[in-house]
């Protein structure tokens, strides 16, 4: 794998309806009331948003997600990704003892200069990142969606 290709797998345990975390998920708009990192969101037609990230580390991702798949009634969803990352993401919704699970698994090359140039040194600490940004979104969901 090049460097500046990555593979994550988070799996998030939510305590709400799967059909709530859903909805909660492909409402790309309401992720800033609930994701610190995601910074904005900017509708630019029906399938396709520019979305704004900014976890730890003192950089900001621009990405744009192309829905590719949204099934409700089978809980999956999947996006195209392209800008800052260039790549897919594919997540299942289904219910669990505690409520629901949230299956996210994603395929990107990083495209951003700052990326690719520090990427033979602070590759470990890109994916630290990705995981505290990952932590943050899966609290920030389920403070959203637990009364």
């Amino acid at each position: 794998m090049a460097l500046n290709s990555y593979r994550f797998r988070d799996v998030w345990l939510v305590p709400a309806p799967a059909p709530a975390v859903f909805q909660a998920v492909v409402d790309l708009a309401g992720y800033p009331q609930w994701w610190p990192d995601v910074r904005s969101v900017v509708q630019i037609d029906e399938d396709t948003a520019e979305i704004v990230c900014q976890a730890t580390l003192p950089y900001r991702l621009v990405v744009r997600m192309r829905r590719a798949e949204e099934n409700e009634t089978a809980g999956r969803l999947a996006v195209h990704l392209d800008g800052d990352l260039r790549g897919s993401l594919a997540a299942r919704v289904s219910s669990h003892a505690i409520g629901a699970m949230l299956d996210i698994h994603q395929d990107v090359v990083a495209t951003k200069h700052l990326l690719r140039m520090f990427a033979p040194v602070a590759r470990p600490l890109f994916r630290v990142n990705h995981a505290l940004m990952m932590r943050r979104g899966r609290r920030g969901l389920c403070a959203r969606l637990t009364p």
